[in-house]
């Protein structure tokens, strides 16, 4: 469990090192070498304990193998010179997963594309529970993707009861990828600010074939819109002409009109008519 420390300011044990330094730089000018070689010798010894910590970064300190503590405040410190020191960056980091093949919930092979916000919050998990917490980030990030992938499909075309799919639902998908990661990434110390996935698309090898399915399935619903809309206006027209009495249709020659008006409304090319100068019988 990570451990907070405030070590000895390093200002002032850079003035006792100055004074030793000057008083054996004086013990060898007088030869008195049983005063210069011990003053020496912890002028060494003191140099190796100074250290400094920049904003938002942290010294994890070990001696002899046993965590020690984390220094998290930024300045100039010392600490025993037996000390082994780790500087971890405790700033927010980010990165942007290539596109990786994946299967949704159908089966389909889908690319995501995924960008993670992180940074480290428990230094002694990411120094000692993991081996290497960078590498660890990112190989759950990808695990996480495809975990998340599997529990949705990519549209609802092949399951119509799907609420949630990976492309119509951002806000739904994107929440359940990031409670994914953070929680694969506990066990590191490291604190997901933000995960949201930033490229979604078929595999090529199916791509074509969806999309000529996307195709396929907006001419159907593009037709099925002007048939309504045709119906509609053949009903309308042949309810104006019977209230205001222009002509009364027998039901044989209704039919023809109303073949004639679908066929002009509902072609996707422009019509051609036949124009009658004789009576309506020829």
């Amino acid at each position: 469990m990570e451990k907070s420390i405030k070590p000895f300011s390093g200002y002032l044990l850079l003035l006792v090192a100055f004074g030793i330094l000057v008083l054996a730089i004086f013990g060898f000018s007088a030869k008195a070498f049983l005063l210069a070689l011990p003053a020496a010798l912890a002028f060494f010894l003191i140099l190796p304990g100074f250290f400094i910590v920049e904003p938002n970064k942290a010294m994890v300190l070990l001696l002899f193998g046993s965590y020690k503590g984390t220094v998290k405040a930024d300045g100039f410190f010392w600490v025993n010179p037996f000390m082994t020191k780790k500087k971890i960056s405790l700033r927010v980091r980010n990165f942007e997963n290539k596109p990786l093949k994946v299967n949704d919930k159908i089966g389909n092979p889908v690319m995501v594309g995924t960008i993670v916000v992180w940074q480290v919050e428990d230094t002694f998990k990411a120094s000692f529970d993991v081996d290497d917490y960078e590498n660890f980030v990112h190989l759950q990030a990808d695990a996480a993707v495809r975990k998340m992938a599997g529990t949705y499909p990519y549209d609802n075309f092949e399951d119509e009861h799907a609420e949630v799919t990976l492309r119509s639902g951002v806000e739904d998908v994107n929440k359940s990828l990031e409670d994914e990661i953070s929680d694969r990434l506990q066990h590191a110390g490291i604190k997901v600010i933000e995960a949201r996935i930033s490229h979604l698309a078929y595999s090529s090898e199916i791509a074509s074939a969806m999309l000529q399915r996307e195709q396929a399935t907006a001419i159907v619903a593009a037709r099925r819109m002007i048939v309504d809309g045709a119906v509609g206006m053949v009903e309308m027209a042949l309810e104006d002409l019977k209230l205001k009495g222009i002509i009364d249709f027998e039901d044989e020659k209704k039919a023809a009109m109303v073949s004639n008006l679908m066929v002009v409304l509902c072609s996707d090319k422009n019509a051609s008519p036949v124009v009658n100068v004789g009576t309506l019988n020829q």
